[in-house]
C-alpha cells in the first residue's frame, strides 16, 4: 500500500517512535499533530510495576484535575430527606431511593458518577450486578459513599475522576481536551500523575512507574521521559 503525503509528513514530525518525550514537548507535539475538526481528548497511560491479582498491590482513588475533564458528568444519588435536597442543590442529576433504584433496574444507567448515603446502601446494594461492571458502585473508600453528599456532587461536576489499575498494570485517564491550553493539559498531567505516585501500594516492589504515554483520540502514542516525573 502506498504511503500518502500526509502519512509520511506524520512520520517526519514523529521521528523515531522510541525517542523520549519532555512533557510539554509532548504536548504540543500532540497538538501540532492534530487532524480533526472535533474537539479530541488527552489520554495518559502509566505502566506500573505492579501485579493487581494481589490485594496489596492493587491501585485505586480519584484526583481532581484543576482545569477540569471537558466533559459534562451525569450524577445519580441515593438520598432522602435534607441530603437528598443538598445534592440537587449541588447539581445532581437525578436523585432519589427506591426509585431511582426501579429505574437503573430498567436499564437507566446514563451516568458518570454514582453516589449515596451511608443509609442508602441496603438499597444500592441490590444494584451491584449492574453498577459493578459499569465502575459506577459507591465505594466509602472513593468517596462516592458518604454523608456529605453535596461536596461529592461538586467534586464530580468539577473534574473528579477514578484511576484503577488494569490486570495488565496499566492505568488509563483523560487529562482534558485538544482545545484546553498547553498550561491547563499540564496541570491536569501532573495532578494525574501525581496521585496515582502517591497512591503506591506497600506491596509494590521495584520500579513503580515504569512506562508513560500520551495520545489524542485519533493520534499517535508519544513516550513521556520517566525521569522527567517528580517522585517516579
Amino acid at each position: 500500500m502506498a504511503i500518502t503525503k500526509n502519512q509520511k509528513a506524520l512520520a517526519e514530525k514523529l521521528g523515531d517512535p522510541m525517542k523520549l518525550h519532555k512533557i510539554d514537548d509532548a504536548i504540543q507535539m500532540l497538538k501540532d499533530l492534530k487532524r480533526t475538526k472535533f474537539d479530541e481528548s488527552i489520554e495518559v497511560a502509566l505502566n506500573l510495576g505492579v501485579d493487581p491479582r494481589h490485594a496489596d498491590q492493587m491501585v485505586r482513588g480519584m484526583v481532581t484535575l484543576p482545569a477540569g475533564t471537558g466533559k459534562v458528568v451525569k450524577v445519580a444519588v441515593f438520598a432522602r430527606g435534607d441530603k437528598a435536597e443538598a445534592a440537587l442543590a449541588a447539581g445532581a442529576d437525578k436523585v432519589g431511593a427506591e426509585d431511582l433504584l426501579e429505574d437503573m433496574q430498567n436499564g437507566n444507567l446514563d451516568y458518570g458518577r454514582v453516589i449515596a448515603t451511608p443509609d442508602m446502601m441496603g438499597i444500592v446494594g441490590r444494584l451491584g450486578k449492574v453498577l459493578g461492571p459499569k465502575g459506577l458502585m459507591p465505594n466509602p473508600k472513593l468517596g462516592t459513599v458518604t454523608p456529605n453528599v453535596a461536596d461529592a456532587v461538586k467534586a464530580a461536576k468539577a473534574g473528579q475522576i477514578e484511576f484503577r489499575v488494569e490486570k495488565a498494570g496499566i492505568i488509563h485517564g483523560g487529562i482534558g481536551k485538544m482545545s484546553f491550553s498547553n498550561e491547563q493539559l499540564r496541570a491536569n498531567f501532573d495532578a494525574f500523575v501525581d496521585a496515582i505516585i502517591k497512591a503506591k501500594p506497600a506491596g509494590a516492589k521495584g520500579k513503580y512507574l515504569r512506562k508513560v504515554g500520551m495520545s489524542s483520540s485519533m493520534g499517535p502514542g508519544l513516550k513521556v521521559d520517566v525521569a522527567e516525573i517528580h517522585g517516579a
